[in-house]
């Protein structure tokens, strides 16, 4: 929480000096409107995380099992720390730089950087260095989920959405289904197959496009109203 202080702090100065600008620029503030994105972020993001999951256990015959040594303590500690890594990330990749970025260069431009950087960024975090393909992998699927991700930021000028739907994103992957750094959370894969050719190629598609899908409606629907 020490690393969100210095990170809020950095960006107050930051904002001050280049834009004479402080975090209420973020939309940090909350809104009904805020409070809203926050909701349909969340929920979304799980929807299509889990709706993933049942494609993969249905199609490629996977299963899993619940945890039945999984405490409730346990799920707590594990969606705080999903909130904080989650917040970390989102007030770097889509905070005050991004702002910056956007004045200076553009909508497009800017949430292209800050896609390229969120690809690049997960390359560390995710330990893919030494096989190219991960690496290629790896910066696609992360690198188009920033990319929404910003695009949320810029159409909203608020970080409720983007935090919204990468938290509920990552609740339903790391903690729901144990795919993540925190090991075995609340379900566990019995066994794990993996194919490849056209049905392969549809639950990647989906597991990659469908939330920048889904944020394109809302936010054009956001835009109507």
């Amino acid at each position: 929480m020490i690393g969100i202080v210095v990170e809020l702090i950095i960006s107050w100065l930051i904002l001050w000096i280049y834009e004479r600008k402080n975090l209420s620029i973020l939309g940090l503030m909350p809104t009904k409107s805020r409070l809203k994105d926050l909701a349909f972020g969340i929920l979304m993001a799980a929807g299509i995380g889990i709706t993933y999951h049942l494609l993969r256990a249905y199609t490629l015959n996977n299963s899993w099992r619940l945890n039945v040594e999984y405490t409730f303590l346990q799920f707590l500690t594990a969606l705080w720390w999903v909130f904080k890594s989650v917040l970390f990330e989102e007030l770097i990749f889509r905070g005050a730089l991004l702002y910056i970025a956007i004045k200076k260069i553009g909508i497009h431009k800017a949430c292209l950087l800050s896609a390229a950087c969120f690809g690049v960024y997960h390359w560390f975090t995710m330990g893919a260095f030494g096989n190219p393909f991960q690496l290629i992998i790896v910066f696609i699927m992360t690198g188009i989920a920033g990319l929404a991700f910003a695009y949320a930021f810029a159409k909203t000028k608020s970080l409720y959405l983007p935090f919204a739907l990468h938290f509920g994103w990552n609740v339903i992957t790391i903690v729901i289904f144990s795919n993540g750094p925190l090991g075995l959370q609340l379900f566990i894969y019995e066994n794990l197959h993996s194919t490849h050719g056209t049905l392969s190629s549809i639950i990647f598609l989906f597991q990659i496009f469908a939330l920048p899908i889904g944020l394109y409606f809302y936010l054009g629907k956001k835009q109507m109203n």
